[in-house]
C-alpha cells in the first residue's frame, strides 16, 4: 500500500489532467411500447365487450397476457405467440362448426368473436413491456406471427394424393366499424364455417381450406396476400376470394382492376393509386376470373340471385376521364375500378388472380372473386347507437349466405375439370 501523501498526489494530478473518468452516461432506455392502434382502441366500446363476453372469448386476451409475461426471451415469446395465435384460430373454427362449448348465447356462426379477440391479443402484445430487451423489429415480428397464425394463414393443410379435390377460400374481417361497430362480415363467417370441411360433389369429395385477411391497406402493400397464397395455389383445384358486396345479391366479379380508390380502412387510413406489386413494370391494368361463372349463375344455389358482373370503370386509351364500361375494359385502358370496385375486395381479387397468372396457372386453375350480399340486421334493429348486437333475422341472413357460398363453391368445383398435372 502506498503512503497517504503519494496517493493524494496521484489523485491531485488526476484531477488536474482530467484523468478521472466522468460518471458513466445512463444506458439508453428501451424503446417505449407503441400505443394501441385505432383498430385496437375500438375494443373499449360496449359492443365489442358484449360480443366477447357472450361468446366466451373475453378470456382470450387476459390469458395471452399472462402467457407473455412468463416469456424470458424473444424465442420464448415467439413460441407463445405462435401457439396462442394458432389456438385462437382453431377455437373460432371449432365454435363455428359446433365443436366444444359455445361459451355463451351468441350464435356459433358469428365471426366477430375472432376479430375482437385477436385485436385484444394484438393490443396486449403491442403494449407489452417484457423484462428482457425487445427491439421494435422483434415486436413487429411477433405481431406479424400473431396476425398470420390467428387468421388461419399458417394452418392451410390440404390432403395429399389423388381422389380429393382441393379448394382454397378466403374471407375478410368486419369493416366500416365507425359507421356501425356491431358489423359482422359474412365472408369471414364463411371462412370459419368451411375451414377443413369436405364438400361432396358428383366427381367426388372436395376438401376446403380457408384463411381470413385484414381490412388494412398496409398489410396488402406488404405482400400479405401473396405470402399466404403463393405456397398453395399450385396445388389446389380451385380458389376463390370472398368479401361482402351489395345488398340482396351475389356477384361473380369478371374483371379486377389495378387501382386503389382510397376508401378508409379499419385504421382510418386512405390509399389512392395503382395497387403496389412486385415487378410493377410488368403489372397489367386488369386481371380476369377463371371461375366457371356461367355454370354458377345458371345454377340454383340459394335464396339470393347470382350475377356475372362484367362492369368496370376505366380511363380509355388516350382519354383523361373515367368511363363506366358495362361489358368490361377496352384495349389499352387504365383501371379505375374493377367489377368489385376499388377497395380491398377488388385488391385481393386482383392480387390473387395476378399471382395465379404469374405462376403460369391461368389456363389450368379456376379462380376469382365472389361478393356476398350485405349482412343486414332485422327490421327495427338498424340504429347502431341503440340496437342489439344480434337478432334472429341477422343470424338467419348470415347462415343463408354461408350456405349459398358453399353451394356456389360446390357448383364451381363440379363444373371444373382439372387440366394441370
Amino acid at each position: 500500500m502506498k503512503p497517504l501523501r503519494v496517493r493524494l498526489a496521484v489523485l491531485g494530478l488526476a484531477l488536474l489532467t482530467g484523468g478521472l473518468a466522468a460518471p458513466a452516461a445512463p444506458a439508453a432506455a428501451e424503446p417505449a411500447a407503441p400505443s394501441p392502434t385505432v383498430e385496437e382502441r375500438r375494443l373499449e366500446g360496449a359492443v365489442p365487450q358484449e360480443i366477447l363476453r357472450r361468446s366466451g372469448f373475453d378470456t382470450v386476451a387476459p390469458q395471452f397476457a399472462r402467457s407473455l409475461d412468463r416469456a424470458r426471451s424473444f424465442a420464448q415469446a415467439r413460441r407463445t405467440v405462435v401457439r396462442e395465435g394458432t389456438a385462437l384460430w382453431r377455437r373460432a373454427v371449432d365454435r363455428a362448426q359446433g365443436r366444444g362449448p359455445s361459451g355463451g348465447d351468441l350464435s356459433r356462426d358469428d365471426d366477430r368473436p375472432l376479430y375482437w379477440a385477436r385485436l385484444g391479443m394484438a393490443r396486449e402484445l403491442r403494449t407489452w413491456q417484457p423484462g428482457f430487451g425487445l427491439t421494435e423489429a422483434q415486436r413487429a415480428r411477433l405481431l406479424d406471427e400473431l396476425e398470420r397464425t390467428s387468421r388461419g394463414q399458417t394452418a392451410i393443410r390440404h390432403p395429399r394424393g389423388e381422389g380429393v379435390r382441393r379448394i382454397l377460400l378466403t374471407g375478410f374481417d368486419p369493416f366500416t366499424l365507425d359507421r356501425d361497430i356491431r358489423i359482422s362480415n359474412p365472408s369471414g363467417a364463411t371462412a370459419l364455417a368451411l375451414d377443413g370441411t369436405v364438400i361432396e360433389t358428383p366427381d367426388g369429395p372436395a376438401h376446403v381450406e380457408t384463411a381470413v385477411f385484414p381490412v388494412r391497406w398496409r398489410d396488402f402493400a406488404e405482400g400479405a396476400v401473396e405470402r399466404a397464397l403463393r405456397p398453395h395455389l399450385p396445388g389446389v383445384d380451385l380458389f376463390t376470394t370472398v368479401s361482402q358486396g351489395r345488398v340482396g345479391r351475389f356477384d361473380l366479379e369478371r374483371t379486377n382492376g389495378a387501382w386503389r380508390g382510397g376508401f378508409p380502412d379499419n385504421e382510418n387510413v386512405s390509399r389512392t393509386g395503382t395497387i403496389p406489386v412486385t415487378d410493377p413494370a410488368a403489372q397489367p391494368q386488369w386481371t380476369t376470373t377463371t371461375l366457371p361463372y356461367a355454370a354458377v349463375v345458371a345454377a340454383d344455389t340459394g335464396p339470393f340471385p347470382v350475377y356475372d358482373n362484367t362492369a368496370v370503370t376505366e380511363i380509355p386509351a388516350g382519354g383523361t376521364a373515367p368511363v363506366v364500361r358495362p361489358d368490361g375494359p377496352t384495349p389499352g385502358s387504365t383501371a379505375r375500378a374493377g367489377g368489385g370496385g376499388d377497395y380491398l375486395s377488388n385488391e385481393i381479387a386482383y392480387r390473387a388472380t395476378l399471382l395465379r397468372d404469374r405462376l403460369g396457372l391461368h389456363d389450368g386453375l379456376p379462380g376469382g372473386h365472389v361478393h356476398t350480399p350485405v349482412l343486414q340486421f332485422g327490421a327495427g334493429n338498424t340504429d347502431p347507437a341503440t340496437g342489439a348486437v344480434t337478432d334472429p333475422a341477422f343470424v338467419r341472413n348470415r347462415l343463408d349466405i354461408i350456405d349459398q357460398v358453399r353451394e356456389i363453391v360446390t357448383v364451381a368445383i363440379s363444373a371444373t375439370e382439372r387440366t394441370r398435372g
